[in-house]
């Protein structure tokens, strides 16, 4: 794999093997690069019909509702949990998934098949899982108005706070 940004990764051949070496690599992108999270992108471009990527968050990083019309989504925890929390239009929390490795009483996989607002909260200091979802990529990902920006820091806390059961 090739680091492209601090915080995005791309294989770089037709071949794609991610281990332990590689998921170390985004961890540790995503401890240092100030972003909190870090990604390994398996497919070729963004114009290819499935999206695969491994994905680090470290130090719960705040991610936006929002919702991506047209497509799909499923998550595949490899370390850590996490929180997967859905929503109805006006911003109500419709249904909480909890999200951890196997062994553990959490999900180990969800898919979301319809264009819902969603929010992740990473539950442990490390996470990384496995997203899948259809290209291409068009930034098209809708943010829901109702949620704090990625700029607000302190709405953010209230907002999540507002989250947990």
């Amino acid at each position: 794999m090739k680091q492209v940004s601090p915080s995005l990764f791309i294989a770089d051949q037709p071949v794609c093997e991610i281990g332990s070496r590689e998921i170390e690599a985004i961890k540790q992108a995503a401890r240092t690069n100030g972003l909190g999270q870090a990604r390994v992108c398996a497919h070729a471009n963004a114009e290819d019909a499935v999206h695969e990527m491994v994905i680090a968050l470290v130090g719960k990083p705040y991610v936006q509702a929002h919702r991506h019309p047209g497509k799909s989504e499923s998550f595949h925890v490899i370390e850590g949990r996490l929180t997967v929390v859905l929503f109805d239009e006006e911003g109500n929390v419709d249904r909480r998934i909890a999200m951890g490795t196997s062994g553990t009483d959490h999900s180990v996989y969800y898919r979301l098949s319809l264009s819902k607002f969603h929010t992740i909260l990473a539950e442990d200091d490390m996470v990384v899982f496995h997203e899948v979802t259809n290209g291409p990529f068009r930034g098209d990902a809708e943010v829901a108005t109702w949620a704090p920006s990625q700029n607000d820091v302190a709405e953010q806390a209230v907002f999540i706070s507002r989250l947990k059961p």
